[in-house]
């Protein structure tokens, strides 16, 4: 199963490492590097270093990939587009049967967590292992549960803010095709 993750992050990071440097619009180039992003994260899960892969899907795929995305929007992009028409023709049913399986996804993760709560047990035997786990990860779920409770409104709120100015963004950068400079005589 290792190394089924470990070539699965590889091949993402590979393949968004050539995204970067192959794509020509700078919107799809950054798409590709929230991929490498994805991948380094997973290869950090699977090191069993959890905090930095939250941190390095918060931080860089989400805030400074965004920040990215401000930059290019607002001062990269210099042609019009069709707003009518789409990159491809099944695109709507292609995206709402991925946010499906995303959802799916999601519940069945839910649903298993909350079963199989009760089935880990740290080893009883060695209680010098126990103290060492207890302060191993004693900042990490301090650090989540002030994050979780008392601090999960101001979390939910700047997740929303940052997805309306990112909406807001890509409105105002996108621009209607010019009309035809020639007038009829």
């Amino acid at each position: 199963m290792q190394l089924f993750v470990f070539i699965g992050a590889a091949l993402m990071i590979l393949a968004g490492a050539l995204g970067v440097i192959t794509r020509s619009h700078p919107v799809h180039a950054a798409l590709s590097l929230i991929l490498t992003l994805f991948g380094v994260a997973v290869m950090y899960v699977s090191q069993d270093a959890q905090f930095l892969a939250a941190v390095q899907v918060i931080v860089y795929a989400g805030a400074i990939v965004v920040l990215f995305l401000f930059v290019i929007m607002l001062l990269g992009v210099d042609k019009a587009e069709d707003l009518q028409i789409e990159p491809f023709k099944l695109q709507r049913k292609a995206a709402a049967l991925v946010g499906g399986g995303v959802i799916g996804l999601v519940v069945f993760a839910a649903i298993s967590s909350r079963d199989n709560i009760g089935l880990v047990k740290p080893p009883q035997n060695d209680a010098v292992a126990l103290v060492d786990q207890a302060q191993h990860d004693s900042n990490i779920r301090k650090l989540a549960r002030d994050l979780f409770t008392d601090h999960v409104l101001a979390f939910e709120l700047t997740s929303v803010l940052l997805v309306i100015a990112v909406v807001g963004t890509v409105l105002l950068a996108r621009r209607a095709p010019k009309a035809s400079a020639e007038t009829p005589t």
